[in-house]
């Protein structure tokens, strides 16, 4: 355990960063799981809202820093792909 004051804020902004990246990745699986779900169901408007969806999420997620914005614009590029195979 840290003994220097600004150390143990550190510490403490360290924790309360990696809960909070690590739920708004739980939510962008999530997003991810209903995406492909629709997909799967070959339903062409409601796959392409949750797209739209999905791409929001993803670029706010790459905003706030929790993914890198090249991992985010691959994601939106391959779910672009497979919402291209519905036709």
């Amino acid at each position: 355990m840290p003994k220097i004051l600004s150390a143990v804020k550190r510490a403490r902004q360290a924790d309360e960063n990696r809960i909070r990246n690590r739920k708004e990745k739980a939510s962008l699986l999530t997003q991810r799981r209903a995406f492909l779900a629709d997909f799967e169901s070959k339903d062409k408007p409601k796959a392409f809202e949750s797209f739209k969806a999905y791409c929001s999420f993803l670029d706010k997620a790459a905003k706030k820093g929790i993914i890198k914005k090249n991992t985010a614009d691959r994601k939106k590029a391959r779910a672009s792909q497979w919402l291209k195979k519905i036709g």
